[in-house]
C-alpha cells in the first residue's frame, strides 16, 4: 500500500526530529550519568522531563484551537535550540537544580511535538495509514538509530560534548525549515473547545475506549521500565562512547531483523501484540544476572519485544480514536498522554530510591513491569470484545 502525500510529509518531519530525540536520548542521558554514575541522576532528569512533558502535551493541543501543527513544529524546534544552548552555556552548582532546568525545555520539546504527530495522524490517517506510518516511521527511526550514534560519538571524542552539541543545532534549524512544508492541520475550525467537556466521564464515553485506561497505565510502567533501564544497562557496560554507539546500533539491526519477521509472516496483529510483551518480559530477567552480556541480552529482547509492542499497540488505539470528531480524538489523545505520563512519574519516583540492580526495590520493579507488559494482550482483548459487541447491539435493530 502506497503512504499518501500527506502521510510522507509527515515522515519527513519524524526523522528530522528523530535525530535530535535519538542524540537526547543517549548523549544527554549518557552527558549527565558520567557526572556521578548515579541512576538517581538519570531518574531525575527523566522525571522533570515527564512533566514538563504533559504539561507542553496539554498546552499545544490547546493551542491547536488557534493555530496550525506548522507553529507547533517551530515552537519543537525552538525548544530543542534551547536545550543545546543550556547545555553548551548553563553551569550551576546545585546539580539538582542544573538537571531541572536542563529537563524543562526537553520535555517541551517532546510533549509539542507528540501532541502535534498524535493529533495530526488522527485527522489526516484513514484505514491502513497507521499500520504503515508506524512501520515505516519505525524503519527511518532504525537507520537513524544506526547512523547518528556512531557519528555523535566519533564527534564527542574528536571535539567533546560541547562540539556536539553545537552540531545539534543543524538539526534544529532542519526541522525549522521542514515544519514550514508539513500539512497545515488545527483544531480552529471546531465549533467546541479542547477543554470543555474534558471530564473522565465524558471522554471515556463507553466500553471499549476505557479499556484504554488501565492500558495506557500499564504502559506506561512498561515504557518507563523500558527507556530508561536500556540506557542504564548500556552505560553499565562501558563508559566508551564509541562501545555504547556500536550497542546501540546492536539493538537497532536487532529491531530491524524483528521487523522484516513482522512484514513477511501472516501472523495476527494480537498474536504479535503477546509476542512483544512475552519478549519484553524475558529480556527485564535478565539483569538479575549481573553479567555484561546478559545486561546486551537484555536490551535486544526489549528493543524487540518494544518494536512488536509499540507497532501493534499504537496502532490499536489510533484506529479507535479515529473514529471520533477532532475536538473528541484531541481529549482522548490528551487524558491517553496524561495516563502514560502519571503511571511514567510514579515509576521514576520510585527508581529515584534504586542504587542497583540486586536490591528489593529494583526487584519489586521488575515484577510490577512483567505484570503490567503482561496484561496489556488481556486489555486489548477485552477492548475488542467491547467494540464487537457495541457492533451487534447497534446492528440488531435494524435486523427486526
Amino acid at each position: 500500500m502506497q503512504l499518501t502525500g500527506t502521510v510522507r510529509k509527515m515522515l519527513m518531519m519524524n526523522a528530522s526530529a528523530t535525530v535530535i530525540f535519538n542524540y537526547i536520548g543517549i548523549f544527554v542521558n549518557l552527558y549527565i550519568w558520567e557526572q556521578g554514575h548515579r541512576i538517581f541522576d538519570v531518574a531525575w532528569f527523566n522525571l522533570i522531563m515527564f512533566l514538563a512533558w504533559g504539561f507542553a502535551f496539554a498546552t499545544s493541543s490547546r493551542l491547536l484551537s488557534r493555530y496550525t501543527t506548522r507553529l507547533m513544529i517551530q515552537t519543537t524546534a525552538i525548544c530543542g535550540g534551547l536545550t543545546f544552548l543550556l547545555l553548551t552555556t548553563l553551569t550551576l552548582d546545585n546539580r539538582l537544580l542544573w538537571i531541572a532546568i536542563l529537563a524543562m525545555p526537553v520535555g517541551c520539546m517532546w510533549g509539542t511535538y507528540a501532541s502535534t504527530q498524535n493529533i495530526t495522524l488522527t485527522l489526516i490517517g484513514k484505514g491502513r495509514d497507521f499500520e504503515q506510518y508506524f512501520a515505516t516511521s519505525s524503519i527511518v527511526g532504525q537507520v537513524i538509530s544506526i547512523i547518528n550514534p556512531v557519528v555523535s560519538a566519533l564527534v564527542i571524542q574528536w571535539v567533546g560534548y560541547n562540539g556536539s552539541f553545537m552540531l545539534m543545532f543543524v538539526f534544529v534549524t532542519i526541522l525549522m525549515v521542514v515544519s514550514f512544508f508539513i500539512p497545515k492541520v488545527t483544531l480552529s475550525g471546531q465549533s467546541e473547545t479542547v477543554f470543555l467537556g474534558m471530564g473522565f466521564r465524558q471522554v471515556f464515553s463507553y466500553s471499549a475506549l476505557r479499556w484504554m485506561i488501565p492500558s495506557c497505565l500499564a504502559a506506561g510502567i512498561v515504557l518507563q521500565f523500558h527507556n530508561l533501564f536500556t540506557l542504564i544497562f548500556t552505560f553499565s557496560v562501558s563508559g566508551d562512547k564509541l562501545v555504547i554507539a556500536l550497542l546501540n546500533v546492536l539493538y537497532t539491526v536487532s529491531t530491524m531483523l524483528a521487523m522484516v519477521f513482522y512484514r513477511k509472516l501472516r501472523i495476527p496483529e494480537r498474536r504479535w501484540l503477546i509476542i512483544g510483551v512475552v519478549a519484553m518480559s524475558a529480556g527485564f530477567l535478565f539483569p538479575l544476572l549481573q553479567v555484561s552480556v546478559f545486561l546486551v541480552l537484555s536490551n535486544i529482547m526489549m528493543t524487540i519485544g518494544m518494536f512488536y509492542f509499540g507497532t501493534v499497540w499504537n496502532t490499536e488505539h489510533f484506529r479507535r480514536i479515529s473514529q471520533h470528531s477532532a475536538i473528541e480524538q484531541a481529549r482522548i489523545l490528551i487524558w491517553r498522554e496524561w495516563l502514560l505520563i502519571v503511571s511514567r512519574v510514579v515509576i521514576l519516583i520510585w527508581i529515584l530510591g534504586i542504587e542497583n540492580f540486586q536490591g528489593v526495590p529494583f526487584v519489586l520493579l521488575l515484577v510490577i513491569s512483567i505484570a503490567g507488559a503482561l496484561a496489556i494482550p488481556i486489555f486489548s482483548k477485552k477492548a475488542k470484545q467491547a467494540e464487537e459487541a457495541a457492533s451487534v447491539i447497534k446492528v440488531q435493530p435494524a435486523d427486526v
